[in-house]
Protein backbone atom coordinates (compact mmCIF):
# COMPACT_ATOMS: atom_id res chain seq x y z
CA UNK A 1 0.00 0.00 0.00
CA UNK A 2 1.24 3.14 -0.80
CA UNK A 3 1.54 6.55 1.59
CA UNK A 4 -0.63 9.51 1.02
CA UNK A 5 3.00 12.07 0.54
CA UNK A 6 3.81 9.24 -2.47
CA UNK A 7 0.84 9.00 -4.14
CA UNK A 8 0.67 12.91 -4.19
CA UNK A 9 4.67 13.27 -5.94
CA UNK A 10 3.83 10.36 -8.55
CA UNK A 11 0.48 12.24 -8.98
CA UNK A 12 2.54 15.98 -9.46
CA UNK A 13 5.15 14.03 -11.45
CA UNK A 14 2.14 13.24 -14.34
CA UNK A 15 0.97 16.82 -13.79
CA UNK A 16 3.94 18.64 -14.47
CA UNK A 17 5.05 16.28 -17.56
CA UNK A 18 1.11 17.27 -18.72
CA UNK A 19 2.04 21.01 -18.55
CA UNK A 20 0.29 22.01 -15.72
CA UNK A 21 1.15 25.24 -14.44
CA UNK A 22 0.82 24.28 -10.38
CA UNK A 23 1.06 20.39 -10.58
CA UNK A 24 2.23 19.97 -6.67
CA UNK A 25 -0.59 22.78 -5.92
CA UNK A 26 -3.00 20.40 -7.46
CA UNK A 27 -2.04 17.26 -6.58
CA UNK A 28 -2.52 17.95 -3.15
CA UNK A 29 -5.77 19.79 -3.64
CA UNK A 30 -7.12 16.73 -5.17
CA UNK A 31 -5.79 14.35 -2.91
CA UNK A 32 -7.45 16.13 -0.18
CA UNK A 33 -10.46 16.27 -2.29
CA UNK A 34 -10.66 12.22 -2.47
CA UNK A 35 -9.21 11.87 1.15
CA UNK A 36 -11.73 14.72 2.87
CA UNK A 37 -8.44 15.44 4.95
CA UNK A 38 -6.56 18.74 4.96
CA UNK A 39 -3.63 18.76 2.95
CA UNK A 40 -1.24 19.06 6.39
CA UNK A 41 -3.16 15.89 8.01
CA UNK A 42 -2.64 14.11 4.37
CA UNK A 43 1.23 14.00 5.37
CA UNK A 44 0.73 12.09 8.84
CA UNK A 45 -2.43 10.20 7.65
CA UNK A 46 -2.89 6.69 7.13
CA UNK A 47 -2.28 5.13 3.60
CA UNK A 48 -4.95 5.55 1.55
CA UNK A 49 -7.25 2.68 0.24
CA UNK A 50 -7.06 1.16 -3.32
CA UNK A 51 -10.67 3.16 -4.32
CA UNK A 52 -9.09 6.33 -2.88
CA UNK A 53 -5.64 5.76 -5.47
CA UNK A 54 -7.98 4.64 -8.26
CA UNK A 55 -9.87 7.75 -8.16
CA UNK A 56 -7.46 10.46 -7.15
CA UNK A 57 -5.42 8.92 -10.10
CA UNK A 58 -8.59 9.12 -12.55
CA UNK A 59 -8.52 12.72 -11.16
CA UNK A 60 -4.99 13.32 -12.21
CA UNK A 61 -5.62 12.32 -15.34
CA UNK A 62 -8.46 14.75 -16.08
CA UNK A 63 -6.34 17.37 -14.82
CA UNK A 64 -3.40 16.48 -17.22
CA UNK A 65 -6.01 16.63 -19.93
CA UNK A 66 -6.08 20.54 -18.73
CA UNK A 67 -9.67 20.20 -16.96
CA UNK A 68 -9.91 22.81 -14.50
CA UNK A 69 -8.93 21.62 -10.91
CA UNK A 70 -12.29 23.21 -9.54
CA UNK A 71 -14.38 21.55 -12.13
CA UNK A 72 -12.88 17.89 -10.46
CA UNK A 73 -13.85 19.93 -6.77
CA UNK A 74 -17.02 21.18 -7.74
CA UNK A 75 -15.61 24.65 -6.00
CA UNK A 76 -13.80 27.97 -6.51
CA UNK A 77 -12.50 29.86 -3.98
CA UNK A 78 -13.32 33.34 -4.00
CA UNK A 79 -12.30 36.19 -1.72
CA UNK A 80 -14.08 35.11 1.53
CA UNK A 81 -16.47 32.44 0.05
CA UNK A 82 -16.59 28.71 -2.11
CA UNK A 83 -18.86 29.12 -5.09
CA UNK A 84 -20.26 26.04 -6.77
CA UNK A 85 -18.69 25.21 -10.34
CA UNK A 86 -18.68 23.09 -12.91
CA UNK A 87 -19.72 22.31 -16.63
CA UNK A 88 -21.90 25.44 -18.43
CA UNK A 89 -20.13 27.92 -16.32
CA UNK A 90 -17.60 30.23 -16.47
CA UNK A 91 -14.89 29.56 -13.07
CA UNK A 92 -14.17 32.95 -11.19
CA UNK A 93 -10.68 34.04 -11.76
CA UNK A 94 -8.22 35.24 -8.80
CA UNK A 95 -7.71 38.46 -10.39
CA UNK A 96 -11.39 39.66 -10.98
CA UNK A 97 -11.23 40.14 -6.75
CA UNK A 98 -9.14 43.15 -7.25
CA UNK A 99 -12.69 44.59 -9.10
CA UNK A 100 -14.40 43.88 -6.37
CA UNK A 101 -11.68 45.29 -3.82
CA UNK A 102 -12.47 48.82 -6.41
CA UNK A 103 -16.59 48.17 -6.26
CA UNK A 104 -16.90 48.18 -2.16
CA UNK A 105 -14.65 51.29 -2.31
CA UNK A 106 -17.33 53.28 -4.27
CA UNK A 107 -20.16 51.74 -3.07
CA UNK A 108 -22.66 53.96 -0.77
CA UNK A 109 -24.22 52.52 2.33
CA UNK A 110 -27.70 51.11 1.77
CA UNK A 111 -26.87 51.06 -2.11
CA UNK A 112 -28.24 49.43 -4.73
CA UNK A 113 -25.79 47.37 -7.42
CA UNK A 114 -26.52 45.36 -10.75
CA UNK A 115 -24.07 43.00 -11.59
CA UNK A 116 -24.06 41.94 -15.29
CA UNK A 117 -22.41 38.97 -16.90
CA UNK A 118 -22.93 37.67 -13.06
CA UNK A 119 -22.04 33.97 -14.57
CA UNK A 120 -21.34 31.76 -11.42
CA UNK A 121 -22.68 35.07 -9.30
CA UNK A 122 -18.75 35.25 -8.06
CA UNK A 123 -18.49 39.46 -7.67
CA UNK A 124 -22.52 39.54 -6.96
CA UNK A 125 -21.82 36.97 -3.64
CA UNK A 126 -18.99 38.90 -2.57
CA UNK A 127 -20.51 42.11 -2.78
CA UNK A 128 -24.07 41.24 -1.10
CA UNK A 129 -22.20 38.53 1.68
CA UNK A 130 -19.56 41.54 2.22
CA UNK A 131 -21.92 44.61 2.40
CA UNK A 132 -25.38 43.20 3.89
CA UNK A 133 -26.40 46.14 3.66
CA UNK A 134 -26.91 47.26 0.24
CA UNK A 135 -29.28 45.33 -2.19
CA UNK A 136 -27.83 43.39 -5.05
CA UNK A 137 -29.33 42.24 -8.69
CA UNK A 138 -27.11 39.53 -10.49
CA UNK A 139 -27.89 39.40 -14.67
CA UNK A 140 -26.92 36.14 -16.32
CA UNK A 141 -28.70 35.00 -19.95
CA UNK A 142 -27.27 31.74 -20.42
CA UNK A 143 -29.51 28.68 -18.63
CA UNK A 144 -26.36 26.75 -17.70
CA UNK A 145 -24.72 29.44 -15.78
CA UNK A 146 -28.00 30.67 -14.07
CA UNK A 147 -28.57 28.03 -12.66
CA UNK A 148 -25.55 27.59 -10.92
CA UNK A 149 -25.99 31.50 -10.11
CA UNK A 150 -28.82 30.40 -8.51
CA UNK A 151 -27.42 28.02 -6.07
CA UNK A 152 -24.82 30.37 -5.08
CA UNK A 153 -26.81 33.08 -4.12
CA UNK A 154 -29.22 31.05 -1.98
CA UNK A 155 -29.32 32.71 1.25
CA UNK A 156 -27.22 35.69 0.54
CA UNK A 157 -30.25 38.02 -0.04
CA UNK A 158 -28.93 38.96 -3.99
CA UNK A 159 -31.63 38.58 -6.55
CA UNK A 160 -30.68 36.47 -9.62
CA UNK A 161 -32.07 37.60 -13.06
CA UNK A 162 -32.65 35.13 -15.69
CA UNK A 163 -32.11 38.07 -18.93
CA UNK A 164 -30.22 39.45 -21.09
CA UNK A 165 -28.19 42.49 -19.72
CA UNK A 166 -27.76 44.60 -22.54
CA UNK A 167 -31.11 44.11 -23.25
CA UNK A 168 -33.43 47.96 -22.85
CA UNK A 169 -36.11 45.84 -20.91
CA UNK A 170 -33.69 44.33 -18.22
CA UNK A 171 -34.54 45.54 -14.60
CA UNK A 172 -36.16 48.93 -16.45
CA UNK A 173 -37.40 49.67 -13.13
CA UNK A 174 -34.20 49.97 -11.79
CA UNK A 175 -33.40 52.76 -14.60
CA UNK A 176 -31.97 56.08 -13.28
CA UNK A 177 -31.64 54.34 -9.49
CA UNK A 178 -28.30 52.29 -9.44
CA UNK A 179 -25.22 53.36 -7.23
CA UNK A 180 -23.15 50.95 -9.23
CA UNK A 181 -22.87 48.30 -12.03
CA UNK A 182 -20.47 45.62 -11.99
CA UNK A 183 -19.62 43.48 -14.94
CA UNK A 184 -17.14 40.76 -15.77
CA UNK A 185 -18.38 40.41 -19.25
CA UNK A 186 -17.17 37.75 -22.17
CA UNK A 187 -14.89 40.00 -23.64
CA UNK A 188 -11.37 37.94 -25.40
CA UNK A 189 -10.80 38.79 -28.81
CA UNK A 190 -11.12 35.65 -31.39
CA UNK A 191 -7.55 35.44 -32.33
CA UNK A 192 -5.98 35.64 -28.72
CA UNK A 193 -4.47 32.36 -27.24
CA UNK A 194 -5.85 31.11 -23.95
CA UNK A 195 -5.08 29.16 -21.73
CA UNK A 196 -6.09 25.01 -22.12
CA UNK A 197 -8.42 24.87 -19.67
CA UNK A 198 -10.42 28.15 -21.27
CA UNK A 199 -11.70 25.28 -23.57
CA UNK A 200 -13.59 23.73 -20.48
CA UNK A 201 -15.42 27.72 -19.98
CA UNK A 202 -18.33 28.10 -21.70
CA UNK A 203 -16.68 29.67 -25.26
CA UNK A 204 -20.09 32.88 -24.82
CA UNK A 205 -18.61 33.62 -21.34
CA UNK A 206 -15.49 34.33 -22.76
CA UNK A 207 -15.16 35.52 -26.37
CA UNK A 208 -16.79 38.28 -27.85
CA UNK A 209 -16.48 38.70 -31.57
CA UNK A 210 -13.29 39.60 -33.13
CA UNK A 211 -12.14 42.59 -31.37
CA UNK A 212 -13.72 41.50 -27.55
CA UNK A 213 -15.87 44.37 -27.25
CA UNK A 214 -19.15 43.10 -28.56
CA UNK A 215 -20.72 42.66 -25.07
CA UNK A 216 -18.57 45.70 -23.47
CA UNK A 217 -19.83 48.18 -25.59
CA UNK A 218 -23.58 47.97 -25.45
CA UNK A 219 -22.95 47.16 -21.80
CA UNK A 220 -21.65 50.52 -21.17
CA UNK A 221 -24.73 51.98 -22.97
CA UNK A 222 -27.67 49.80 -20.65
CA UNK A 223 -25.20 50.95 -17.78
CA UNK A 224 -25.88 54.40 -18.46
CA UNK A 225 -29.40 54.16 -18.62
CA UNK A 226 -29.61 52.28 -14.94
CA UNK A 227 -27.11 54.25 -12.94
CA UNK A 228 -28.27 57.69 -10.95
CA UNK A 229 -26.21 61.00 -11.46
CA UNK A 230 -23.01 59.86 -10.20
CA UNK A 231 -22.97 56.64 -10.13
CA UNK A 232 -19.80 53.81 -11.24
CA UNK A 233 -19.77 51.34 -13.82
CA UNK A 234 -16.59 48.87 -13.00
CA UNK A 235 -16.14 46.16 -15.41
CA UNK A 236 -13.23 43.73 -16.34
CA UNK A 237 -11.82 43.40 -20.39
CA UNK A 238 -8.91 41.82 -21.84
CA UNK A 239 -5.42 42.73 -21.35
CA UNK A 240 -5.54 44.28 -24.50
CA UNK A 241 -8.21 46.87 -23.90
CA UNK A 242 -5.99 49.20 -22.05
CA UNK A 243 -6.70 52.00 -24.39
CA UNK A 244 -10.17 50.84 -25.92
CA UNK A 245 -12.08 50.44 -22.67
CA UNK A 246 -12.04 53.53 -21.64
CA UNK A 247 -11.97 55.38 -25.04
CA UNK A 248 -16.00 53.26 -24.94
CA UNK A 249 -16.95 55.05 -21.33
CA UNK A 250 -15.91 58.56 -22.38
CA UNK A 251 -18.17 57.86 -25.20
CA UNK A 252 -20.80 56.54 -23.46
CA UNK A 253 -21.18 59.30 -21.24
CA UNK A 254 -19.35 58.61 -18.30
CA UNK A 255 -16.46 61.16 -16.37
CA UNK A 256 -13.44 60.07 -14.17
CA UNK A 257 -12.47 57.32 -16.36
CA UNK A 258 -9.35 55.29 -15.31
CA UNK A 259 -7.95 52.05 -16.04
CA UNK A 260 -6.46 49.94 -13.36
CA UNK A 261 -3.95 46.90 -13.56
CA UNK A 262 -4.03 43.64 -12.07
CA UNK A 263 -1.08 42.50 -9.95
CA UNK A 264 0.56 41.24 -12.78
CA UNK A 265 0.78 44.66 -13.96
CA UNK A 266 -1.95 44.37 -17.29
CA UNK A 267 -4.78 46.40 -17.66
CA UNK A 268 -7.36 44.36 -16.24
CA UNK A 269 -10.87 46.58 -15.65
CA UNK A 270 -12.11 49.82 -16.23
CA UNK A 271 -14.33 52.23 -13.97
CA UNK A 272 -16.16 55.39 -15.33
CA UNK A 273 -18.57 57.64 -13.24
CA UNK A 274 -22.02 58.93 -14.74
CA UNK A 275 -21.51 62.80 -15.56
CA UNK A 276 -23.58 64.62 -13.25
CA UNK A 277 -26.86 66.38 -13.81
CA UNK A 278 -26.15 70.31 -14.12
Amino acid sequence: MTSWPNVIAESAKRLEAAGVHSPRNDAELLAAHVSGLTRARLLIADDPTEAQVARLRGLIERRADREPLQHLTGSAAFRYGELAVGPGVFVPRFETELLVDWALEHLPQGGTVIDACSGSGAVAYSIATERPDVRVWAVEIDADAFEWLESNLDGTGAVPVHADAVAAGTLAELDGRVDLVTANPPYVPFEIEVAPEVRFDPSGAVYAAEAGLAVIQPLAVRAASWLKPGGWFAFEHDDTHGKAAPEILSVSGFTEVSDHDDLAGRPRFATGRLGLSP
